[in-house]
């Protein structure tokens, strides 16, 4: 009896911990969160991959380096949408598509092809991904990872010609992130500024963009990290991490992955720090300089940032910067009602339902924002998993309150990345100790990084 007690535990314990290291994962930087993954035993592990909120970046990176029975549990996760994996849809359920139709057999031919004539038969056929996924199908010499990225830098193909290419599978990490880079014009892979307008740049592109970016990460190739470093211009990896940056329909990011892309950027952005001058200058430069953002960031951070073209830039680049720019602290509203709504945070209600009933109140009336649920509420735990005060939904893609959900999340970033920086050591601790911390989590910061003892006790 006693043994089947301490198995009980031992599991509980295990579940605990890898919920928690969930959580922490979403803020980890990749290399913060290889370092935690490799840390946990077989049990946490195992409970990890089965997560509900597993972070996609998260996933990538088991996928990358995890073991066979890691992708087994992935796959059978049913919150992991979109990855190469057995009953997941991938290259098999795109191979099983009718083949071509008489109209491409007559504007084609039967093939095979030639790399360089498959290469200009995507780009005509490249609008959306349909017609390249049948070519890509059809007879052809293999597409060599070198001349595609060279082809790729001196004209960039289509954006659905790229998302087929994703979506037939074969490609590296590196060949995923050259082909996400449209700044280049050239084999040598010199940068030159679009010219007078981006309006023109993006009219020849099309208005499906942002589709192979979000391919990328729903099919396991890259990271949040790896993508801000690999898109360029800049201006779209903004627009990327913005809400309203993308189409209302169609592919898009799901909300946990629209967090993630914004922890990714706002890691970017930090050399910028809080100089009103440096984000004035990032977006003036963003308009048309083609670099990637973190190439443009550092150039702006460290005094010779590259010279920037004339031109208005695309629509919604300067929501999207001021979304991501640090904001000054408001004068505290409501008076009375909301000490009284901080002070509730850190005394649940009787019940779970009760308790967010309370919250989502306090958010609807505007006495609280996200970021002061992170900062006070109890547990430490509770305050990071937004099911615990927004409740539970039907669709595990997307809350009916965004907004807090979103200043939650950047809080959180925030204060992780001030705390703990890039110490696998600190931010394993806290992942450890955060299962039974009963204070708020800036105290869990602070004691981790102090040196002090972390109890279960504030």
């Amino acid at each position: 009896m006693s043994t089947a007690r301490e198995d009980a535990r031992e599991d509980r314990a295990g579940r605990r911990l890898a919920w928690c290291v969930a959580l922490v994962l979403r803020h980890a930087p990749d290399h913060v969160a290889a370092g935690l993954l490799g840390r946990l035993d077989g049990p946490a592990r195992k409970y990890l991959t089965r997560d509900a909120w597993l972070p996609a970046s998260a996933v990538t990176l088991l996928l990358r380096h995890g073991t066979d029975q890691d992708r087994h549990y992935i796959a059978r996760n049913p919150r992991v949408v979109g990855r190469p994996l057995p009953g997941l849809p991938g290259p098999a359920r795109y191979a099983a598509r009718p083949g071509p139709s008489p109209e491409l057999l007559a504007q084609a031919g039967p093939g095979p092809f030639g790399a360089e004539e498959l290469l200009g038969l995507l780009r005509r056929h490249g609008r959306r991904p349909r017609v390249p996924l049948t070519l890509l199908r059809m007879p052809h010499e293999p597409l060599d990872p070198g001349f595609l990225v060279r082809e790729h830098a001196r004209t960039p193909l289509p954006p659905g010609a790229v998302e087929a290419l994703l979506l037939a599978g074969g490609l590296s990490p590196q060949t995923a992130g050259a082909l996400l880079d449209t700044g280049a014009r050239d084999g040598a892979g010199e940068r030159e500024a679009y010219g007078p307008s981006c309006a023109a740049e993006r009219q020849a592109y099309g208005p499906s963009w942002h589709r192979p970016a979000v391919r990328a990460v729903r099919m396991g190739l890259l990271t949040f990290e790896e993508l801000v470093a690999h898109v360029a211009p800049a201006h779209r990896t903004l627009l990327l991490a913005d809400p309203a940056g993308l189409p209302p329909r169609g592919l898009r990011w799901n909300l946990p992955e629209l967090t993630g892309m914004r922890t990714a950027v706002a890691r970017a952005l930090r050399p910028l720090g809080q100089d009103p001058r440096l984000w004035a200058e990032l977006l003036r430069h963003a308009r048309t300089v083609p670099l990637p953002l973190p190439e443009l960031v550092a150039g702006l951070a460290g005094g010779s940032p590259p010279e920037p073209a004339d031109g208005p830039g695309p629509a919604g680049l300067e929501a999207a910067v001021r979304s991501l720019a640090p904001r000054a602290e408001p004068d505290p509203q409501g008076g009375v009602e909301r000490e009284l709504a901080l002070a509730s945070l850190a005394v649940p209600m009787e019940t779970v339902a009760e308790d967010i009933r309370w919250v989502r109140d306090c958010l609807a009336r505007g006495l609280l924002d996200g970021a002061d649920v992170v900062r006070h509420k109890l547990p430490a735990c509770w305050a990071l998993d937004e099911d615990h005060w927004l409740g539970e939904t039907y669709t595990p893609d997307r809350h009916d309150r965004p907004g807090p959900v979103l200043t939650a999340r950047a809080e959180a970033g925030r204060l992780f990345a001030l705390a703990l920086g890039e110490d696998p050591d600190a931010w394993w601790s806290v992942a450890r100790a955060l299962p039974e911390f009963a204070g708020t989590l800036p105290h869990l910061l602070l004691r981790v990084t102090d040196g002090g003892s972390v109890s279960a006790r504030p």
